[in-house]
């Protein structure tokens, strides 16, 4: 059996408190380590076309919006599972970028709209199939059906955590 450090972390844990059931850490330790390590394999594409951490996400979020490519800031946090007030600094550094603009909002004259440049679209379309290839690469020891599998298992452990199951 393959071991890793999360294994290794666990047998040491059994050694010293046999008594305790340390699944929950085999499952949780190698989730926090894989997205970390994820996260580190996925960001060259983004780093490599000038984006800091998260920004991609932002300028993906505008894109799949479809036209025109605007959110309110509030929309666009939902969007990305954070506050709106945690992406203002990434919109401001993607705005001096020229790949998003700050528009009145037509519904709203008290709030604005982040709206994607051309340049930002061009950009999210160049970037989108790389890191789409970038993420099959991660997955290529699952089978196709093992993925559905995992990606079930999580949806399932997602939607626990949400609160949206008992």
């Amino acid at each position: 059996m393959t071991t890793d450090a999360v294994a290794k972390i666990v047998e040491q844990w059994e050694r010293e408190m046999p008594e305790l059931d340390l699944r929950p850490m085999l499952v949780v330790g190698r989730i926090h380590r894989l997205a970390e390590m994820m996260d580190v394999a996925l960001r060259p594409p983004f780093r490599d076309a000038g984006l800091g951490n998260g920004e991609f996400d932002i300028l993906a979020a505008l894109r799949r919006a479809g036209q025109p490519y605007s959110r309110t800031p509030r929309d666009l946090g939902s969007a990305l599972m954070v506050t709106s007030g945690a992406i203002t600094k990434q919109i401001d550094r993607l705005e001096a970028k020229g790949l998003v603009i700050r528009e009145a909002d037509p519904r709203d004259a008290r709030s604005r709209m982040i709206t994607l440049t051309d340049k930002g679209a061009d950009l999210v379309e160049r970037l989108l199939p790389e890191h789409l290839a970038n993420e099959r690469a991660l997955l290529t020891t699952l089978s196709a059906e093992q993925q559905e599998q995992l990606a079930s298992l999580l949806l399932s452990l997602a939607a626990r955590l949400e609160g949206r199951e008992g």
